[in-house]
C-alpha cells in the first residue's frame, strides 16, 4: 500500500517509516506530499494538528490511522461519518499495553480501589495520557491518574490496586518505540475494512 505518514520526522514516525517500508509499503511524507493517491494515512504528530491532517485525508477519501492522543475524537468521528470514510485511533499501539488495560479492567472488579501512574518523555504534550484515560474508563470508576514527564522516559504505566492487606501492581513499560510497529501494521492493514467513522482501541482489531 501507499501510506501517507504525518510526523515522519518525529520520534515515532522515524521508527515507523522504515518499518512500514520493510513490510512492503510505500511511504510518503504527509507534510511534504499530502494524502493524494495514497491508500491509507498514519498520524503521529501533535494534538492540535490531527484534525487538520485528517480533514485533508477525508477530503481525498483516504482512511486515517491516528496514534496521536489528546485530540478531539468526537470531532474526527463526526467528520469521518460525514465523509463516509473509516478512521482508527488507538491510545496505545503496543500489544502489551492492550493486555495491561484488559488485566486492569478484570482486577478492578475485585479490587475497586486503584490509582494510575503514567510516565512519559517530557516532549509528550498531553497529560494524562490517552492510555491512562482509556484504562480508567475501562476500570469503570473515577480512578485518580498521576502524570510524570521527564527526560529519559519513553512510555510507562502502572495500575496500582489495593485491598485489605495487599496491593496489586499491573505495569507496562515501553522501552523502545519499536513496540508500536506491530499494532500500527495491523491497523494499517485493517482500517479500510472498518465502518465509516472512528473506531477506537487496538483491542477491536485483535
Amino acid at each position: 500500500m501507499r501510506i501517507c505518514l504525518f510526523g515522519a520526522g518525529g520520534k515515532v514516525g522515524s521508527t515507523l517509516a522504515p518499518a512500514l517500508e520493510a513490510a512492503g509499503h510505500d511511504v510518503v511524507d504527509g507534510r511534504a506530499r499530502g494524502p493524494a493517491a495514497c491508500d491509507v494515512a498514519v498520524d503521529f504528530t501533535r494534538p492540535d494538528a490531527v484534525l487538520a491532517n485528517a480533514s485533508a485525508c477525508l477530503e481525498a477519501g483516504v482512511p486515517v490511522v491516528v496514534g496521536t492522543s489528546g485530540f478531539d475524537a468526537d470531532a474526527l468521528d463526526r467528520a469521518a461519518r460525514e465523509a463516509d470514510v473509516p478512521c482508527f485511533y488507538a491510545p496505545n499501539f503496543a500489544i502489551g499495553a492492550v493486555l495491561m488495560m484488559r488485566f486492569a479492567e478484570e482486577a478492578a472488579r475485585l479490587l475497586p480501589q486503584a490509582e494510575i501512574v503514567e510516565l512519559h518523555a517530557e516532549t509528550k504534550l498531553d497529560a494524562p495520557s490517552g492510555t491512562a484515560k482509556a484504562t480508567a474508563a475501562r476500570m469503570g470508576a473515577d480512578v485518580p491518574i498521576h502524570s510524570v514527564r521527564l527526560p529519559g522516559l519513553v512510555a510507562h504505566q502502572a495500575v496500582i490496586l489495593g485491598g485489605p492487606g495487599e496491593t496489586l501492581t499491573i505495569r507496562h513499560d515501553t522501552t523502545s518505540r519499536d513496540a508500536f510497529v506491530p499494532g500500527v501494521l495491523r491497523a494499517v492493514e485493517a482500517v479500510r475494512t472498518l465502518p465509516p467513522g472512528l473506531t477506537i482501541g487496538l483491542e477491536a482489531l485483535l
